[in-house]
């Protein structure tokens, strides 16, 4: 039993169009299908229906992260923990959310949607199956491979990592301690990878980011042109974290949910021992190069 990967991310947003526009034109996402009220788009390199879903509302936010399962039994498991830790559980019929079936969705501890999904429609990635090509011609935008991992925000990061860890077997990577010894911040995993998703003190429910894989530093390179070019606000980068000794650059869609494009970082096998940084170098964890944070990185999405 076990959760697998994120699947997708959710986000409402006030002008659809612009938004569709900037995730197809400028990220390079595939535009996967519509309805009355959501586009949904997928990156070229995964087979799955969608990774984020652009939700039309009357404010821009956070909708839900839906994490895969990997096995169909495992849906009844989660929700019988998810329930005996005080949480209630709703299941989300087969048919009624676009490209997946039957799922569990629930609220966490720090008061973000969650879902879980075995189910999910394959609609194939833009590389044939047999003998495929490396690459693909024609791609727009920044064009990233796949959906990496998202960031949220916990009034008890400590308490909310507790969560994760003991309903789904999350590990963590990584620990910022403020000065009293708690923890301010956790990057957790449960892919092998420096983290799937990550926790920082903040008001519930809210969403700090969410990152889209990059291949190279070379590509991260790319990125930082393609959006310079497309007038997009960066919020910080081409840079390194200290943390997940990955390289990154931070910036906002047009309607000011921040992105991040993330490549490299370090692989976590089952004994990696868990890092910890100190309140006094926040800022070399963060941001290793700068060695500082900015006042507007901190802001987060509710």
């Amino acid at each position: 039993m076990g959760i697998q990967r994120l699947a997708h991310v959710d986000v409402t947003v006030t002008d659809l169009d612009l938004a569709v526009a900037y995730y197809t034109e400028v990220i390079g996402l595939l535009e996967t299908e519509r309805d009355n009220n959501s586009v949904y788009l997928k990156c070229w390199d995964e087979p799955n229906h969608h990774s984020l879903r652009l939700i039309y509302g009357p404010r821009v936010g956070f909708d839900r992260m839906s994490f895969k399962v990997q096995r169909e039994d495992d849906l009844a498991e989660f929700e019988r923990k998810v329930s005996q830790y005080g949480f209630p559980v709703i299941r989300v019929s087969k048919g009624d959310r676009v490209g997946q079936g039957e799922s569990i969705q629930f609220e966490t501890p720090s008061g973000q949607l969650m879902e879980l999904v075995h189910d999910i429609e394959m609609v194939g990635r833009a590389t044939l199956p047999v003998n495929p090509t490396p690459f693909v011609h024609g791609l727009k935008g920044i064009a990233p491979p796949r959906l990496d991992h998202l960031l949220v925000t916990a009034e008890e990061v400590g308490d909310s990592a507790k969560f994760y860890q003991d309903v789904f077997g999350f590990r963590i990577t990584e620990q910022l301690l403020d000065g009293q010894g708690h923890q301010a911040a956790v990057w957790l995993e449960v892919s092998h990878s420096p983290h799937d998703l990550a926790i920082v003190a903040g008001h519930n429910g809210g969403l700090h980011h969410f990152a889209w894989w990059l291949d190279d530093w070379d590509h991260v390179r790319r990125s930082a042109d393609i959006l310079a070019y497309n007038g997009i606000q960066i919020d910080v980068g081409p840079t390194r974290h200290g943390i997940t000794r990955g390289n990154t650059i931070y910036f906002f869609d047009p309607l000011g949910t921040r992105n991040e494009v993330f490549t490299g970082g370090y692989r976590p096998d089952p004994d990696f021992p868990m890092i910890t940084w100190t309140e006094d170098q926040i800022g070399r964890a963060v941001f290793y190069y700068e060695g500082e944070l900015n006042q507007r990185f901190m802001s987060v999405h509710t």
